[in-house]
């Protein structure tokens, strides 16, 4: 894989990464193509705690593509030498902070690797703190992305998706407000009101 990517999957900058290669303190065997593109030859260490994969979708109307979500991180998992012991699905919005199945997973000790299709799937915003986070008590997350990896494409991509939530609850609770002015209008004309 490329430098860059496996960077990201450790958790340390570009640059760090390119600094232990010209220092030579690389911990995993590394290679430059003819191209002049770095390649990282990762060994295939299978970690002493349990692989798991995460699949979200944000809505119920969507749960027939767990299946192929699943499907595809486990072969992605699979890919990188991983041998995955369960996989975690849950329904909730990238946005909403109190998914119990992820906060299980999070705090469970015995989970060393947390394996993710896009980094979105796990936390719209925050997915940095994470990568920072979990390698202090010795675990991991892998984001088995094969969608885009353009930076500014992914933010301007998080950001509309908050706007367009927060614009949607925004309009949800003016319908509602709405409605139970009515309601109180109407009963306060027929006389039902309570009084």
């Amino acid at each position: 894989m490329k430098l860059s990517e496996w960077a990201r999957q450790q958790g340390v900058s570009d640059q760090t990464a390119w600094r232990w290669v010209k220092d030579g303190k690389m911990p995993v065997p590394v290679r430059q193509a003819p191209s002049g593109t770095w390649l990282v030859d990762e060994v295939a260490v299978q970690p002493s705690g349990r692989v798991v994969v995460y699949c979200r979708v944000s809505s119920a109307g969507q749960k027939a593509d767990f299946d192929r979500q699943v499907a595809r991180v486990v072969s992605g998992a699979n890919g990188l030498g991983l041998a995955v012991a369960e996989d975690v699905t849950e329904v909730g919005s990238g946005l909403d902070g109190r998914r119990r199945k992820l906060h299980w997973l999070l705090s469970d000790p015995q989970t060393q690797v947390i394996v993710v299709e896009r980094r979105d799937r796990l936390a719209r915003f925050g997915g940095e703190y994470l990568d920072a986070v979990l390698p202090t008590s010795g675990r991991r997350l892998v984001v088995d992305s094969t969608g885009t990896t353009d930076d500014l494409v992914r933010d301007i991509t998080e950001v509309l998706a908050s706007m367009c939530a927060r614009l949607r609850g925004r309009r949800t609770a003016k319908r509602r407000t709405a409605k139970r002015r009515a309601a109180r209008a109407v009963a306060v004309v027929t006389g039902e009101a309570a009084g």
